[in-house]
């Protein structure tokens, strides 16, 4: 079985070095491109939760706060891929620029009749409340009062909803809205579990419990902080928010295409059907045992299984047993799939620039995570794709 790169290091003792978020790159960040929708509940004041989010009113944007350019995740016991370095707690900050606005929101999408309406996924959010209205809006998905328009129509989000973005809650609170209201207008939005749910799941239930990493003793609420940790979302965070995340799925199936949100072959490790690996997943993180959890992050951690020789037969391998004819998944930024990084200083170029999904591993696997944390386009778009 094929799986991402990184191998298991001789059992030691961790420090918090061992959780840092390798850069990937130092990549400058260019002003945000125009089709985002300013909202009004970014900081300084959040939202209560469960409030509907008012989306009519277009005022200046909130600069956001201060991101490191660094969208990758590190678990004890993985490496980071090669030719990344350890990030070091001296690099400079990079601004991520103001977001542009935009004057006009597109009509809501009709619904197209009985049955089932088009499909749309929805990459990696981390926090970003504003981009995510914007793309949700430019597909016609959602009106001017951030209300579900979009009739019959089934929208998927592929995990990663919180974490170094400013509004983690205020997403997982839009998205649970968008369900009920999907819902009653015959269509449906879902979501799937993200490691950074299962970070924030284990970083509230463990706090500072030590779990067996492979690699010595980590905890989930050191793992949390260095890979982008927002004590504004620990405080909102509500019982509410913790079931609604656990009870997510891992893996679908959606007219041919296998949803998931890690591009790793390690959702095999948890059942050879789809209803097994959700079973699974829900199973562990009812019995609430922290070194299990730990291992199902770690392992939805990994990352590139797709991308170097021999990708296209791991895809292959997932489809021959969950079934599908693509595989559709986040957590890898594009800019790094596809080896377009620039430099802090900006001496080779504006930086990443990734006007829409990923098509790899010999047309098989289809990539959704644009690089919102690093100033990219934050990515809603329709199945199938015609490419």
């Amino acid at each position: 079985m094929t799986q991402g790169a990184g191998q298991e290091p001789v059992v030691r003792t961790a420090t918090l070095r061992d959780f840092r978020v390798p850069p990937y790159a130092q990549t400058p960040v260019p002003p945000q491109t125009a089709g985002a929708v300013p909202h009004p509940s970014l900081h300084p004041r959040a939202p209560e939760p469960h409030a509907p989010t008012p989306y009519a009113s277009v005022q200046p944007p909130a600069a956001a706060p201060p991101q490191l350019p660094h969208p990758g995740n590190v678990a004890v016991g993985d490496e980071p891929p090669e030719g990344y370095t350890p990030t070091e707690r001296d690099l400079p900050v990079i601004n991520r620029g103001d977001t542009v606005q935009v004057q006009a929101v597109p009509e809501p999408r009709p619904a197209t009749g009985e049955g089932l309406g088009p499909l749309f996924v929805v990459g990696d959010v981390h926090g970003y409340l504003d981009e995510l209205l914007a793309a949700l809006a430019e597909q016609g998905l959602i009106d001017a009062d951030a209300n579900w328009a979009a009739g019959n129509a089934r929208l998927w989000f592929l995990g990663d909803f919180t974490d170094r973005g400013p509004d983690g809650i205020g997403v997982i609170d839009l998205v649970m809205r968008l369900s009920a209201e999907a819902a009653a207008a015959g269509g449906y939005c879902k979501a799937l579990m993200g490691n950074h749910e299962l970070l924030l799941i284990g970083a509230k239930r463990f706090s500072d419990t030590p779990v067996n990493s492979g690699a010595g003793t980590a905890t989930f609420q050191a793992a949390w902080l260095l890979n982008g940790g927002q004590k504004s979302d620990m405080d909102r965070l509500q019982d509410v928010h913790l079931q609604w995340m656990s009870r997510l799925d891992a893996v679908v199936e959606e007219d041919g295409h296998l949803l998931m949100h890690s591009d790793t072959t390690a959702y095999l490790d948890y059942g050879s059907t789809i209803e097994d690996v959700n079973d699974t997943v829900h199973a562990i993180l009812t019995r609430n045992d922290a070194d299990e959890c730990w291992d199902l992050f770690r392992k939805l951690t990994k990352r590139f299984a797709f991308r170097d020789e021999g990708g296209a037969e791991a895809v292959r391998e997932l489809m021959t047993t969950y079934g599908g004819q693509r595989v559709v998944h986040g957590h890898s930024p594009i800019p790094y799939l596809l080896g377009e990084v620039g430099t802090e200083d900006g001496e080779n170029g504006s930086g990443p620039v990734v006007n829409g999904p990923h098509v790899y591993a010999d047309g098989l696997a289809i990539a959704m995570d644009g690089g919102v944390t690093m100033a990219g386009k934050l990515l809603v778009v329709q199945l199938p794709l015609h490419d």
